[in-house]
């Protein structure tokens, strides 16, 4: 849906009860965060919310044009329990359970109205605060009207209070009641009609914060859809139950422009399709008049766009175009084979030139890992290298600086597809595993993780043994003769055959998939756990190092023992060294001959390569992602996320807005100059 298309606040609200099936664990976390952002008071080693910060916690963004700050500031005086000015992180996840609850703006209200905190209400009590919280010169409500008799009594001595269900009813119909005396207020001569300038007032003291800018400056041409200049008593209450119904005259619009060839509509499109969507009517001719009327002022045509209904409610009740965005992604996303083959296209490209990235920066620790690996200690005259550190001084001064980077080129040929399944995998079992509300269990990650690991030794294995014996070539060469014949990859790839590329790969595989198993989901909880990454924070390139570089680490040394036979099988053994015959017998024979420390040998050139490679390689993948987004959209959506659970419209904007909608169906300036009244305790009990 484009940005101006018509949404209004149900579809909002929609969006927004969403946040609802996050975790506890993660509402907290979220509601913590957004608490610690915006409390600026500090006392007593504890953080507190003035009414400024909460109603900028509530409020992000707002411009206060249709619903002012004072307004805003009600729901404070809700939250703050105990009258001191200031909210405590209990308060305010309390208040935000409070918000969480479907009918939340009528418990707001009936907390407002039930100054002495009984869960009953007076007519006396519904008098003050109603008078008390609208503005002076407001046409007066005539509490002795029979209206309201049948829900308190017409006895003045035996006035019945109203609880909670039945003080809700009442509230639903009070605005129908006040369109009603104002109406007849203005018919000062008892015609039935009042002028458009009249009907432009009553509408805005009931309904001004729910109606666009646009359709507020037109309100006065609701008198052209009849003859004659004045507006009847039907019209206006056509147009207040357009209002009502706006959520459902979005359903009706979006569905017949959905079985519409070309995108638009007509007033007969409309009802026809009521009548179709509804067991019973809901709109008489005359409501589908006045929504054509406004919908249509800038189109004379008859025939509606979903651009031409959207200027009927103010966007701010509306999802953000972010939102509105996400539809469209959803239905984009996926769309056919094709699609998903770009996607994973785009996904393979990224993930190479990370790799191969990763890949560059580490190549010569990954050299000295390797021929330590292979070194035999047993063997007289084997041991070449005292240590680590040893091996790399050696290498420059036999080989020269180059020589650390012996087998780089078929190691960048073989990284690109090796590196791209891995992440490409990973991303795809990660996604298709998580649940409805986006989370995905620990076992979940680490099948995840495994699955990509096992995926990657198609291209891995053979990638591994070419490049192991490249790397050897010059031990040789110093051992044997300086003047031995050095072979290429190509030649060792037709050496093997097929079947040679894969010598090892059940090593590979007892390697690879633990590898990934640790380190994907070390990697993610690193992010978020530690570094807190969320829709509203994005990480450094240090922070997505760090993560990437600490989460190779564990990863890396507790699966030296593979890689230590893995390399030993796929090395062809010289005259009298030991051969192997598969991963048990290697595994036997290491131990017997050479200790169980041989199994972790290379263990910290391992780690020192494995960690800073993969840091390397995902921070360049993820820095890839945001600088090459799949598309604009999936971006986007990543901003409404942003909004909803880090800014604090989780428990904020559209939540707190919609909690004020029954008091501002009241009177649009409801609370605006408020008399000093008492609030009772948020903890009052209500029927359930």
């Amino acid at each position: 849906m484009s940005t101006t298309e018509p949404v209004v606040a149900s579809s909002s609200l929609e969006f927004i009860r969403t946040t609802r099936d996050f975790s506890p664990e993660k509402q907290y976390a979220i509601q913590k965060k957004v608490f610690e952002r915006f409390a600026s008071v500090k006392f007593g080693g504890q953080k507190y919310m003035n009414r400024e910060d909460f109603i900028s916690a509530i409020a992000p963004g707002e411009d206060y044009k249709k619903i002012q700050k004072v307004q805003f500031a009600i729901l404070f005086r809700i939250a703050d329990s105990r009258g001191k000015g200031l909210i405590s992180f209990q308060d305010f996840i309390i208040f935000e359970n409070l918000l969480s609850k479907p009918d939340a703006e009528y418990e707001i209200a009936f907390r407002l109205f039930d100054v002495e905190g009984k869960g009953k209400i007076t007519v006396d009590q519904f008098k003050e605060i109603l008078t008390s919280n609208v503005e002076p010169d407001s046409i007066p409500f005539n509490f002795d009207c029979d209206w309201l008799k049948y829900y308190v009594g017409w006895n003045n001595h035996k006035k019945h209070e109203l609880d909670y269900e039945e003080f809700t009813q009442l509230l639903k119909g009070l605005q129908a009641e006040r369109l009603r005396q104002e109406f007849k207020f203005y018919d000062q001569e008892g015609s039935g009609y009042i002028s458009p300038e009249s009907f432009k007032r009553i509408i805005l003291s009931i309904a001004k914060h729910k109606l666009s800018d646009y359709l507020i400056e037109h309100l006065p041409t609701l008198c052209n859809i009849s003859a004659g200049k004045k507006i009847n008593y039907a019209t206006v209450v056509a147009f207040h139950n357009v209002v009502r119904q706006t959520d459902m005259v979005e359903r009706i619009v979006l569905r017949a422009i959905s079985e519409s060839s070309d995108g638009r509509i007509t007033k007969n499109d409309f009802l026809n399709t009521a009548a179709k969507e509804t067991r019973f009517s809901l709109f008489t001719p005359l409501e589908a008049n006045i929504i054509f009327h406004f919908a249509g002022l800038g189109n004379l045509s008859g025939r509606l766009s979903r651009r031409d209904f959207a200027q009927l409610l103010d966007p701010k009740w509306q999802r953000k175009p972010d939102q509105q965005i996400s539809d469209k992604a959803q239905t984009t996303k996926h769309k056919g084979i094709l699609w998903g083959v770009f996607h994973h296209v785009y996904s393979f490209t990224l993930g190479s030139i990370a790799g191969a990235v990763g890949a560059t920066v580490v190549y010569p620790i990954d050299l000295v890992k390797t021929r330590m690996q292979n070194q035999r200690s047993k063997v007289v005259g084997e041991l070449l290298y005292k240590n680590s550190i040893d091996c790399f001084r050696k290498v420059i001064r036999n080989e020269g600086l180059l020589g650390l980077y012996s087998g780089l080129g078929p190691q960048l040929v073989g990284v690109a597809p090796e590196k791209a399944i891995k992440l490409t995998v990973n991303d795809i079992v990660r996604s298709k595993l998580k649940n409805e509300n986006g989370f995905l269990p620990l076992k979940y990650e680490i099948l995840a993780g495994s699955t990509a690991g096992g995926c990657q030794v198609i291209f891995t294995n053979p990638l591994e043994i070419v490049k192991i014996r490249l790397q050897i070539q010059g031990e040789m060469a110093k051992k044997l003769s300086p003047d031995i014949q050095r072979r290429s990859a190509l030649w060792i790839v037709r050496n093997l055959g097929i079947l040679g590329l894969y010598k090892g790969a059940s090593a590979c595989l007892l390697r690879d998939i633990p590898f990934s198993a640790i380190y994907f989901p070390a990697y993610s909880h690193l992010k978020s756990d530690v570094f807190g990454e969320g829709p509203e924070k994005k990480l450094s390139i240090g922070e997505l190092l760090s993560a990437g570089a600490i989460a190779g680490m564990p990863a890396a040394y507790l699966t030296t023992p593979a890689d230590v036979i893995k390399t030993r099988l796929q090395v062809e053994a010289r005259k009298g060294q030991t051969a192997y015959n598969g991963i048990f017998d290697a595994g036997r024979k290491i131990f017997a001959e050479e200790g169980f420390k041989a199994f972790f040998k290379g263990g910290p050139a391992r780690v020192f390569r494995s960690s800073p490679q993969f840091g390397t390689t995902l921070m360049v993948y993820e820095l890839l992602q945001r600088w090459f987004p799949w598309n604009a959209t999936e971006e986007k959506v990543g901003k409404v996320v942003s909004n909803v659970t880090e800014t604090g419209d989780l428990g904020g904007y559209l939540k707190s807005r919609n909690a004020l909608k029954i008091l501002l169906d009241l009177d649009y300036k409801f609370g605006v100059v408020p008399k000093n009244i008492n609030v009772p305790n948020v903890g009052v009990k209500l029927p359930s």
